[in-house]
């Protein structure tokens, strides 16, 4: 009797930290460089990621748009959407768990660059995000680390 309550307690306290990974990844991220903040948060059972914050969410210089106006995502290979704010911009999709504080098989879009990657996210510590952008296989990528 005592092996199986240890065993139903185990089991318990496995799937509470299981839970617990999960959502350890929700909330606001500063990126890499300090210009802007993502949240992220759940889309179904998938995770994704939108641009909440901008450092300069008006453009100060005049090689890149009209000073004064928002910030848009002009370099978007798609020329119906270079005219959107990047201010509210979708750049983090699909992201599945995979157990270990990692989350893959999702997409992340750059829009500095205008190039979206596949992407993996691994929760490094509980202020520390690690994320991979890569074109074919992670060998080929780059890491951003985002804070809180």
């Amino acid at each position: 009797m005592k092996i199986l309550l240890w065993t139903i307690l185990l089991l318990l306290t496995a799937a509470t930290a299981f839970g617990a990974d999960q959502n350890a990844i929700l909330g606001i991220w500063k990126t890499e460089m300090g210009e802007s903040k993502v949240q992220i948060y759940r889309c179904g059972e998938k995770i994704c990621g939108t641009i909440i914050w901008l450092k300069n969410p008006r453009y100060t210089d005049s090689r890149d748009g009209e000073i004064g106006t928002p910030v848009i995502d002009r370099k978007n290979p798609d020329p119906a959407l270079k005219s959107r704010p990047v201010l509210d911009l979708h750049i983090l999709n699909g992201f599945s768990a995979e157990g270990g504080n990692n989350w893959g098989n999702g997409t992340c879009y750059d829009p500095k660059s205008g190039n979206t990657y596949r992407g993996k996210i691994h929760l490094a510590a509980p202020d520390r995000l690690e994320l991979r952008g890569y074109i074919g296989i992670p060998l080929f990528g780059r890491t951003s680390v985002w804070t809180r």
